[in-house]
């Protein structure tokens, strides 16, 4: 963790600070005054890794020197840590100041920086450093301050030094902290004894012919050791007494018939199988709070100028981070362009046969990449080397290769004068292919379409009907947990909502929806609207249901109804069947695809069965894309679901909370899709 972050002139002027540890004002102060403040100050590199750590005391500093600009980039942390990502980390920082502010700080006689935005940069910076060096499995030990030796001028250096103009006067020495000596304290031995079980017994250590038994033996070996243990009378008995004798009842398995639950007139005939009638639990009431926890529906969205509350795009989360890796990236090419041409310079001041050769050969690489028409033989390797790009965003081939030909028919017969032409013109190539393969036709405004329905004019001489949105999926994809998150952004708008139990077969998935429906009537008395469940238990017809549902809603003047299916895989068809009777009987205004985000070649076959399981007449009118928090850049089932069936994204889901949900973003899927792998 870094103690302190500051940005220095050279006159030891601090333009921007932040501070996270105890580490004092004297450490960062002798560092300048050693380093920097002297007559004659050395030539130090932009880049943290080319210049030498500093110790002072207990911290280490690592600084990087822009000399055009007179800016010193300071961090500290305690020398105990490895931080291994803060080199990059402070170049980073440091290519982002100076291009953001780098001309405030050339003004004449300007001594003030207005960098207030560069707070939200650098803390996106760190947290994805401190990320991406758990993803590689380092973690850096925290330590307590009882295992540091006090911060004192002992240990600092340039003692008695007054604090010089400008810079951060130290810090008063703090009372009852002297230390008398100079040993360190003893490493306190850990607890090694393992933990009584119930019946008092420790467990006795295995040996070693022991260890090199099967696990079934070993097994064995243990019950047989357990059973001859004694244990004293005031513990509680492990196993029956002797003479006590009871016959050991197996679970008996659930008989179905046509998809219904059978009791047994047996012994348990009394046993319930159907809890689908009994929603009110104690237990769950207990905990009814525990998922509206911290709940903040402003992370989901904000309320628009006409009161609405839209949900964000994904973009707006990542706009900082954006912003900041497009700064790093031109600052790279920069940095690259000035190196290339001090190559070039360097070869055109070579004479005789050397630099004739260089020139020459020069010439016939650009005769064969650029000035001139590109065919298709010139544009294979590089459409190759797309489509692999593609496939490792886990965009499925047969995506990935119409994506990639519609960039090679677009670019066939243009012109460019280098290489690097040729990669921009692909990169604008593909992003537009992929813009225009993602955006929509129609509008997705969700809202007006339900205001149309369920709250129409009455200039419009139309009745009011409930809007129905119908939920699919195959299994274990989050059905019912994208269902309940557009319930509570329903509820945000305060529209009186219906959900519907429509999986009767799935054990356990109608209390699932009684348990959402329960902490989402307590967030609808917070903000507004009305959520109930209509359940007819399992057992019964999905369509029937559905239809009687819709009837219910339609009378008691509900506004939306959400009708949860059951799971099914796409390749079986007797299952996939039954969804035409279900879009007859229950004729929603939409039914949404729930589909994962981390399903690679899979997400074709999948959207394409369901598409056309409703009937020639009806399919699919949006996708709802889950667990996109799960797989960082890989969001390559956006382009395949899309390409497979041409229906738009309406949602993301990037979390298992009820807010947890946002609006499809164009720009953002396809800065994902066009980042390096390794971003």
């Amino acid at each position: 963790m870094l103690d302190t972050v500051e940005i220095i002139t050279e006159g030891g002027v601090v333009l921007w600070s932040r501070k996270n540890g105890e580490a004092s004002d004297f450490v960062i102060n002798s560092f300048i005054n050693d380093t920097f403040l002297r007559e004659t100050v050395p030539s130090y590199s932009e880049s943290a890794a080319d210049n030498a750590p500093v110790s002072v005391g207990r911290h280490t500093l690592r600084f990087t020197h822009v000399r055009g600009f007179g800016l010193i980039f300071v961090a500290v942390y305690k020398s105990l840590l490895h931080l291994s990502w803060i080199d990059k980390f402070l170049d980073n920082i440091t290519a982002l100041f100076v291009s953001l502010y780098g001309d405030q700080v050339k003004k004449p006689n300007d001594t003030y920086v207005r960098c207030k935005g560069f707070d939200k940069m650098f803390d996106q910076q760190l947290r994805d450093m401190e990320a991406e060096n758990k993803t590689m499995g380092n973690h850096e030990p925290r330590f307590t301050e009882a295992e540091y030796p006090p911060e004192d001028s002992t240990l600092s250096g340039n003692l008695g030094e007054p604090p010089l103009p400008g810079v951060n006067p130290p810090n008063k020495k703090l009372v009852g902290t002297e230390h008398t000596s100079t040993e360190t304290s003893p490493i306190a031995t850990p607890n090694t004894s393992r933990p009584s079980s119930s019946g008092g017994l420790l467990e006795p250590p295995m040996p070693a012919a022991v260890e090199k038994l099967s696990r079934r033996a070993r097994k064995k070996l243990n019950q047989a050791a357990s059973s001859e243990a004694v244990s004293s009378g005031d513990e509680a008995p492990l196993r029956k007494r002797k003479g006590a004798t009871s016959k050991k009842q197996g679970k008996k398995g659930r008989r179905w018939e046509n998809g219904i639950p059978i009791e047994d007139d047996g012994d348990d005939s009394s046993a319930k199988l159907d809890y689908s009638d009994n929603p009110s639990d104690a237990e769950t009431k207990a905990h009814l709070n525990a998922a509206l926890e911290g709940l903040d529906a402003s992370q989901m969205g904000a309320r628009n100028t006409d009161g609405r509350f839209a949900l964000k795009e994904l973009d707006d989360e990542d706009s900082v981070r954006n912003q900041a890796n497009s700064i790093l990236k031109e600052a790279k090419e920069k940095k690259a362009a000035k190196e290339a041409k001090e190559v070039e310079s360097q070869a055109a001041a070579t004479s005789g046969l050397l630099g004739a050769g260089m020139n020459y050969f020069g010439g016939m690489f650009k005769n064969v990449v650029g000035g001139k028409e590109l065919t298709k033989d010139d544009l294979s390797k590089a459409m190759k080397s797309m489509e692999d790009h593609l496939l490792k965003k886990n965009v499925a081939r047969e995506a990935a290769v119409r994506v990639c030909d519609a960039v090679k028919k677009d670019l066939v017969g243009t012109k460019t004068a280098t290489f690097e032409g040729v990669n921009a013109k692909i990169r604008t190539s593909m992003e537009q292919v992929l813009r225009k393969m993602l955006t929509p036709t129609d509008s997705l405004d969700l809202l007006r379409e339900i205001d149309a329905v369920a709250k129409p004019p009455t200039t419009s001489l139309r009745q009011r009907r409930p809007y129905v949105i119908s939920i699919v999926g195959v299994n274990g994809v989050g059905k019912s947990t994208n269902l309940s998150k557009i319930c509570f952004f329903l509820l945000q708008n305060k529209y009186r909502v219906l959900v519907v139990a429509g999986d009767t077969f799935r054990s356990g998935a109608v209390e699932q929806l009684a348990v959402h429906v329960r902490n989402l009537r307590e967030e609808a008395s917070r903000v507004g609207g009305q959520v109930d469940l209509y359940q007819k238990g399992y057992g019964k017809d999905a369509a029937n249901v559905a239809r009687a549902a819709v009837a219910h809603a339609s009378a008691e003047a509900y506004d939306v109804v959400l009708i949860d299916t059951a799971g099914r895989r796409h390749n079986d068809q007797r299952l996939m069947s039954s969804l035409e009777k279900f879009a007859k009987f229950a004729q929603p205004d939409k039914i949404l695809m729930v589909g994962e985000a981390l399903v690679g070649t899979d997400s074709v076959a999948q959207a394409r069965n369901f598409n056309v399981a409703f009937g020639k007449e009806r399919g699919l009118d949006g996708f709802i894309i889950s667990k996109c928090d799960t797989v960082g850049d890989m969001v390559g089932a956006l382009v395949s679901i899309v390409h497979a069936t041409g229906v738009p994204i309406l949602f993301v889901g990037v979390g298992q909370h009820y807010s947890d949900i946002r609006s499809f973003s164009v720009k953002w899927a396809v800065e994902k899709l066009l980042s390096p792998p390794d971003a």
